[in-house]
């Protein structure tokens, strides 16, 4: 699917959403219209690849008593269906029953069938406790079929959801049905939502332009990142995963360099977008054995897995990639002050999580791995404990750049932000200043970041060039001079020096101004003289 054909389906899809919400807010038609996206997903994927596995036994035709192909099948050969269902988990890892297909579905709704509502309830069930090997309890559990919202009682919620159902079918009928154009409309749509819905989209949306320098810069080589992308990645982490967009660049990155990545982890607080993530996992066509998103707080670490004790078995990752809540309020306890995780630098404030979120991520990076952190610039120069952590991790020769990016690039804030790329074996002994607050285009809502903008970061990073104004190298000592203050315009001047002032040059254009001058005096002079006024002295 072309670039062209991917924006007109994410905005034929958001066009729908747009007319059908009604009463309901953005937050809420979102989960509803993105599930309904994800079951597309899934059904188009099972009977493609049921196609194939049944070849000529799969119906060529049906009549009036079925919905779908998959469903004669079923009912013409039930004594195989447990085989076939074996079979498909074993290639496509999931199964959905004939009846909660999406084709079935949309086909209930065009004939407004009254057990629409029912066999929708009956299908998200399936799919959250039957149809993987993983169960995925709760993944539908922001979607409420009998919610008011919907209609005072089952008629009303019935048709409603008939007629969202046929606008999206309607509306997908055009377009291709290859799988990475679904999920090019899902990141679209999230997007999309985000934009309208303000603060509250920092919870679980990165920019897209954003997450290409992070996703970019962890696949690098970690020591030599001039060498290009690493061949293999064993895993990736995102302990703050939102939707899980960063991941799956990382993932979809690390595949178009021709390289190979093992297992994707997030973790995610909020219960809403830990859905998200889950089903934008599945429909980027990642193996429920391929990735495990946590739901759970990061900063009291109550993932059992990343609890271990044992240094010999403690999780650690290839890259790490983080866009955590800005300047998050927290209540570090006693107990947290001894947390393995901070110890040896100290708790971050209550005012502000960031140190807190950077050393959790930080304390599960391999030696030779990779951490790119979405971070807002206080972290750079505010004092107290946070000087206190950064002086620690400076001086450990852990922080490898500090990128500065422009205002106003997230749908959450305008202020600027930055991103930190730590390492707990690097080989410079400097610390690489990227200035790119600058270098942005303005845009109705955001600032937007060009491809040429996002390049010259990731190149300047790659191969550590300096350039004035842009991008420098700081060694330790001048930063211990500046006690260990971060803030790039210590170290990278913005300031536009002032023009040579050629005065040979100068003193002939001085010379011809006074020439014309007296000229014009002159032809004044006599004008006046005319009229028997005052000359000019």
């Amino acid at each position: 699917m072309t670039e062209q054909n991917q924006k007109k389906l994410g905005n034929t899809l958001w066009a729908i959403a747009d007319q059908l919400r009604g009463a309901m807010d953005a937050d809420d038609f979102r989960d509803y219209m993105l599930s309904f996206l994800f079951l597309r997903y899934l059904s188009d994927n099972y009977e493609a690849a049921a196609r194939k596995e049944l070849g000529s036994d799969y119906p060529a035709q049906i009549d009036g008593s079925v919905s779908t192909p998959l469903q004669l099948w079923y009912e013409s050969n039930l004594a195989d269906v447990p085989e076939f269902e074996k079979q498909m988990r074993r290639k496509v890892h999931y199964v959905i029953e004939p009846q909660h297909l999406w084709s079935n579905i949309a086909n209930m709704a065009r004939t407004q069938d009254m057990d629409l509502l029912h066999t929708l309830q009956a299908g998200f069930k399936y799919i959250e406790t039957e149809s993987f090997q993983s169960t995925f309890q709760g993944l539908f559990s922001e979607i409420d079929l009998a919610s008011p919202k919907l209609g005072k009682n089952y008629t009303e919620r019935n048709a409603k959801l008939c007629t969202i159902i046929q606008k999206i079918a309607d509306g997908l009928a055009e377009f291709s049905r290859e799988m990475d154009a679904l999920g090019d409309a899902y990141e679209y749509l999230i997007g999309q939502f985000a934009a309208g819905s303000g603060k509250k989209a920092g919870e679980f949306y990165t920019p897209q332009q954003i997450s290409d320098i992070l996703s970019t810069i962890v696949t690098l080589d970690s020591q030599e990142p001039k060498t290009g992308v690493k061949q293999r990645l064993e895993n990736v982490m995102d302990f703050a995963c939102g939707s899980g967009s960063l991941l799956l660049n990382v993932r979809q990155r690390m595949k178009k360099a021709g390289g190979t990545i093992g297992k994707i982890y997030g973790q995610e607080k909020n219960i809403t977008t830990y859905n998200l993530a889950r089903m934008n996992m599945l429909l980027h066509g990642v193996k429920d054995t391929e990735f495990e998103i946590f739901h759970g707080d990061t900063l009291t670490n109550d993932w059992d897995m990343l609890r271990e004790l044992n240094p010999a078995k403690k999780p650690a990752f290839d890259a790490i990639v983080a866009n955590p809540p800005f300047s998050y309020r927290w209540e570090p306890t006693d107990a947290l002050a001894d947390d393995v995780r901070f110890k040896n630098h100290g708790l971050a404030p209550k005012s502000a999580a960031d140190f807190a979120f950077l050393l959790h991520g930080f304390h599960f990076l391999k030696d030779e791995g990779v951490m790119a952190i979405i971070l807002p610039h206080g972290v750079l120069f505010r004092g107290g404990a946070e000087e206190r952590i950064r002086t620690k991790l400076l001086k450990d020769g852990h922080i490898d750049t500090v990128i500065g990016l422009p205002s106003n690039l997230f749908y959450s804030t305008g202020i600027p932000v930055c991103i930190l790329v730590l390492k707990k074996c690097k080989k410079p002994d400097d610390v690489l200043f990227i200035n790119a607050a600058e270098h942005f285009v303005k845009g109705k809502r955001q600032n937007q970041l060009t491809e040429e903008h996002i390049a010259k970061i990731i190149s300047t990073y790659q191969f550590r060039t300096e350039e004035a104004r842009y991008a420098r190298r700081v060694g330790m000592e001048e930063i211990a001079k500046n006690d260990f203050n971060l803030n790039i315009s210590r170290y990278i001047s913005t300031a536009v020096g002032e023009a040579e002032i050629d005065l040979v040059a100068t003193h002939g254009e001085l010379v011809e101004i006074e020439k014309a001058i007296a000229v014009a005096k002159q032809k004044h002079n006599a004008f006046l003289k005319e009229l028997g006024l005052s000359l000019l002295p």
